[in-house]
């Protein structure tokens, strides 16, 4: 797909924060475990004074329809389970995604166990997710990202993180779990919550200067 690069900036791997994803190994456990992907294109509008979280697009390579972005999020319930991608309403077909490195690794490593029900495994997904789309209002959305609701959502984030990383994972490869390394784990999850709850509120929350007052945002 060709996009007018004067209207909208493009989104891909390249970007640094999309590379954050790839190369973050926290977030392979978002990506295998809850099902959170990005897509491998996003588009954000550039002619427009609304924060960045409205004017963020996902655009379906079958059928070339933009979707808002707060089509995938927790208040549609539609923020997880989409293990092989996200699913377009419109030609019901799935827009490819990009993939965390340490899931890559980690899956390449275990696809003699699940690489056999692959096919079928998809299959029954992508038969659900209709009925996970039926009456989402993305205009109702709130912003997780506004006021003070950056700290809740950074500290659930961080909170989740903690849980995984110094509680599962010791647990599951037989180390000793210790109240000094639990009391480490809360004190550095909790500050990493907060760096990324308020990182993601001034990215998100940024609007562009009055470079669109005069141009309708129904352009889309």
């Amino acid at each position: 797909m060709d996009f007018d690069k004067e209207k909208y900036k493009i989104y891909t791997w390249k970007n640094w924060m999309v590379l954050h994803w790839i190369l973050n190994p926290g977030l392979a456990v978002n990506e295998l475990i809850l099902g959170q992907r990005i897509p491998k294109i996003n588009l954000e509008y550039k002619i427009s004074e609304k924060s960045r979280l409205e004017r963020t697009f996902v655009p379906c390579p079958h059928c070339h329809k933009l979707h808002d972005g707060r089509t995938w999020s927790t208040e549609n319930g539609t923020a997880f389970k989409n293990w092989f991608g996200l699913y377009c309403t419109n030609c019901e077909k799935i827009i490819p995604c990009l993939m965390n490195a340490f899931s890559f690794i980690m899956l390449t490593i275990t696809f003699p166990i699940w690489g056999w029900f692959r096919k079928s495994l998809k299959a029954n997904w992508l038969k659900k997710q209709p009925k996970r789309y039926i009456n989402i209002d993305i205009k109702m959305i709130p912003n997780p990202y506004d006021k003070k609701s950056w700290i809740k959502t950074g500290l659930s984030w961080g909170g989740f993180m903690f849980i995984v990383i110094s509680i599962l994972f010791p647990y599951f490869e037989n180390q000793e779990i210790t109240l000094k390394n639990i009391l480490i784990g809360l004190v550095l999850w909790t500050i990493a919550g907060l760096v990324f709850g308020y990182t993601m509120k001034i990215f998100m929350n940024k609007s562009i200067n009055k470079k669109g007052k005069n141009i309708a945002t129904s352009d889309v």
